[in-house]
């Protein structure tokens, strides 16, 4: 009885051991953010050794998650849900079913998952996007763009792209009586990182006459060139999106040559002649002190010309928006950016505002100081969480989300 005990004792410790994760103190119900990590860990666990025994693809392990999570576009009383194609892409189409006095918003929405995991069908992003169309009353086109490791960039910005242009021509938003003047760009993450790239497109392209009149970039990533900012720092290891994944989506983002990965790893991988562009991404200048967190910024150490060269795209203002000069930041629509406190990507989202502010963008800027990455989506049990639905409300609510010209 007393070996059966202790045993029972050993494996209880073991378990709450590999469960425990350290969680900042302000975070809301941090049992059940340490219990959703675990999921993530040991599938991340599973992957890395899929992958080394030549099995799977890491990424297509992780994609479980996303099939797992995954559900049937299902109508209800308030919204229309279908899946369909538009321009050649695969989307989730909401369409709000209560009659509207003229024509109606739309949002074009863009999933977040590393450009290498995650579905519009997912059960967070199906809630996000129905209660978007629900509550506003708006048509919702949430986007199935082509994922990594089977397609690299541009691949996933042209499936959004070509989405977003086919979306603003007259006639197709006459289709689905959307008013021209009433149409915004959204995106979490990886998706915030194409919503602010398909905006910055969208203000050279001559071919399109309807231009966005907002864009919502919820804690998106920004930019590649340097990954040794404050939050990367502070939030190494934190539950959801370490550095070091973080790190894996980007450079499977545009190959899944490993050599990258460790360039990126060690931060050496910007060759000298591209050295002008970390003027876009200096965070002593573009950080407030209070989030630089003692930390002193160190000039760049530049890489081998070799691997920018094989791979040009970790230096394409498509991939990475935050290069973008002031002048091609000019015209860009008001702008509203959510960034979370425990989160390696908050500083791109603050260096973006700090930006868009100076070349004289409409910004509204949201921090939340007890949010984590992946919060918005935390919406639906059994993972639901107050952070979710406390920060889906305020951007569903935000003024500079809905300027006058979407009301």
């Amino acid at each position: 009885m007393g070996a059966k005990l202790l045993c029972l004792c050993i494996a209880f410790t073991l378990v709450a051991y590999y469960i425990y994760s350290p969680i900042p103190e302000n975070v809301e119900q941090p049992w059940k953010l340490m219990l959703v990590s675990t999921v993530f860990r040991t599938l991340g666990h599973v992957a890395e050794a899929a992958e080394r025994l030549g099995l799977a693809n890491y990424m297509d392990v992780l994609m479980l998650f996303s099939t797992a999570e995954h559900v049937a576009p299902t109508s209800d009383e308030n919204v229309t849900v279908t899946d369909t194609e538009l321009s050649g892409v695969a989307v989730r189409l909401f369409l709000p079913k209560k009659p509207a006095d003229g024509l109606q918003r739309a949002v074009l929405y863009f999933h977040g998952g590393g450009w290498c995991v995650g579905d519009a069908g997912m059960k967070g992003y199906d809630f996000l996007a129905r209660r978007t169309s629900s509550q506003l009353n708006a048509v919702v086109v949430s986007v199935n763009y082509r994922l990594a490791p089977k397609y690299h960039f541009p691949v996933q910005f042209e499936d959004v792209y070509s989405v977003s242009k086919f979306f603003l021509q007259s006639r197709v938003l006459s289709q689905y009586g959307v008013d021209p003047t009433r149409v915004c760009v959204a995106g979490d993450s990886a998706g915030g990182n194409l919503a602010a790239a398909v905006a910055q497109k969208l203000l050279e392209d001559s071919e399109v006459t309807t231009k966005l009149k907002a864009q919502a970039l919820i804690y998106p990533a920004l930019q590649t060139l340097d990954l040794n900012l404050p939050s990367y720092h502070q939030n190494a290891d934190m539950p959801v999106l370490s550095k070091s994944l973080m790190v894996r989506f980007w450079s499977e983002y545009f190959t899944s040559d490993p050599s990258l990965r460790e360039a990126i790893t060690s931060n050496r991988h910007v060759p000298a002649q591209w050295g002008h562009l970390f003027q876009f991404v200096n965070w002593s200048t573009l950080l407030p002190d209070r989030m630089k967190k003692g930390h002193v910024y160190t000039g760049p150490v530049f890489g081998s010309p070799a691997l920018a060269k094989k791979y040009p795209g970790f230096l394409d203002r498509r991939a990475a928006p935050l290069l973008a000069a002031e002048a091609q930041l000019r015209g860009l629509p008001p702008t509203y950016i959510l960034t979370c406190e425990h989160d390696v990507l908050r500083d791109d989202g603050v260096m973006y505002a700090t930006r868009l502010k100076a070349a004289g963008v409409p910004v509204t800027h949201e921090h939340a100081e007890d949010g984590f990455h992946g919060a918005l989506i935390f919406v639906t049990s059994p993972a639901d969480m107050a952070v979710g639905h406390r920060l889906l409300g305020r951007c569903l609510c935000c003024p500079a989300l809905l300027p006058r010209s979407l009301n």
